[in-house]
């Protein structure tokens, strides 16, 4: 018998056992290291560090110290940490004073709080979402 189930995992239909609500938290945690990409249908956060890209349909959280070395692709962006790639959010781009951007900025709206460094293009307006792909919303580049 499972602590937080109804009943033995097998026994119930998958779709009984997912979640499926989109909100999900996952948590890369600060001494953990991802190699291949990170894809979710809610929100990920951010602590250690991830060699490739990181999709997340709803946010991307990334805590001061934490590096991604890949592309960010969201509806909404915190970073606190360091971004080696193009950073895409449909609504916004939050860069922190901790941040560190080595890349592209492509988004709706930008809050650069005063310390938070960007060497790359910053691309704004005019970019609604793309069609569905993988179940990730994505936004126009360069129309």
């Amino acid at each position: 018998m499972a602590i937080f189930s109804q009943g033995p995992r097998a026994s119930r239909p998958l779709e009984e056992r997912k979640r499926g609500d989109g909100n999900g938290l996952s948590i890369i945690g600060v001494g953990m290291t991802i190699i291949g990409d990170v894809e979710t249908d809610g929100v990920v956060k951010v602590e250690g560090h991830v060699r490739g890209a990181v999709r997340a349909a709803q946010q991307i959280l990334l805590s001061p110290g934490a590096i991604v070395e890949g592309d960010l692709e969201t509806r909404e962006a915190i970073l606190g940490g360091e971004v080696r790639g193009t950073v895409r959010a449909e609504e916004r781009v939050e860069v922190q004073t901790t941040s560190i951007i080595l890349g592209d900025i492509i988004t709706a709206r930008i809050a650069i709080i005063e310390g938070g460094q960007v060497n790359g293009e910053i691309k704004m307006g005019g970019a609604g979402p793309l069609p569905m792909e993988s179940g990730i919303s994505k936004m126009a580049v360069g129309e």
